[in-house]
């Protein structure tokens, strides 16, 4: 630091707090509901992004970084989501890793935040980034991730941790790999990072944030790749 002006102290101390994220890791609706049926996620195959959310818990657990688990909730005698039922139940592969110390959190919308006191939870410790795992990425994920750019977290999406399903209605067909992946791109154009499991565990150990794209960047390279087909 010997040498450089005051402002550039200043400048350089914040880039080293902006470098080291404050971090909580979200499981967003690991409910049973997601494994078998209508709503069975698709892509990746749920029995392998169920590995890495495990793989991101066990990583959360040992970086001593808080944790939310979210279940969605349709309501009392709905056909799905209903609480009570089996398929409203987290996985057991979560459910046994839960602590008394993880916050829950029940929503009715698509965000997590909507409606529910997770923000001012994740104020109240102090966290400015947040990690999103579970189902599914064409709505869950998504949504919660464009409503934390006007709270104020930062995002951050393990694209392995997460899934999709196969969409058909009015307006096309997209089958879940083109829907995840797309929506994965989407997302690291402007709303979050994006990255592998084994990478976030990586910067997690190491305080580091991910890297992630923004929209002028990923608009020259798309226009760039469309000229080389």
């Amino acid at each position: 630091m010997e040498g450089l002006p005051f402002g550039g102290q200043q400048t350089t101390i914040r880039e080293n707090i902006m470098s080291t994220p404050r971090r909580a890791l979200i499981l967003i609706d690991v409910q049973q509901q997601y494994f078998t049926g209508p709503l069975e996620i698709q892509y990746p195959p749920h029995q392998d992004s169920l590995a890495m959310i495990v793989r991101a818990v066990d990583a959360a657990a040992a970086a001593g970084i808080p944790v939310a688990a979210v279940q969605h909730s349709a309501g009392e005698g709905a056909p799905v989501f209903a609480p009570g039922t089996p398929e409203f139940a987290l996985h057991p592969d979560i459910e046994r890793r839960r602590t008394d110390a993880w916050k829950g959190v029940v929503k009715q919308y698509g965000s997590v935040y909507a409606d529910t006191d997770l923000a001012g939870w994740l104020r109240q410790h102090d966290i400015d980034t947040v990690t999103l795992v579970g189902y599914m990425t064409n709505n869950c994920i998504l949504a919660s991730a464009v409503e934390a750019e006007f709270l104020g977290f930062t995002t951050e999406v393990l694209s392995d941790a997460t899934g999709a399903i196969n969409l058909a209605n009015d307006a096309g067909f997209a089958d879940a790999k083109t829907v995840h992946t797309t929506l994965l791109a989407l997302l690291n154009s402007n709303w979050a990072a994006v990255s592998t499991t084994d990478a976030w565990a990586d910067a997690l150990e190491a305080q580091e944030a991910l890297k992630k794209s923004d929209l002028g960047s990923s608009a020259i390279a798309g226009a760039a790749r469309l000229t080389r087909v």
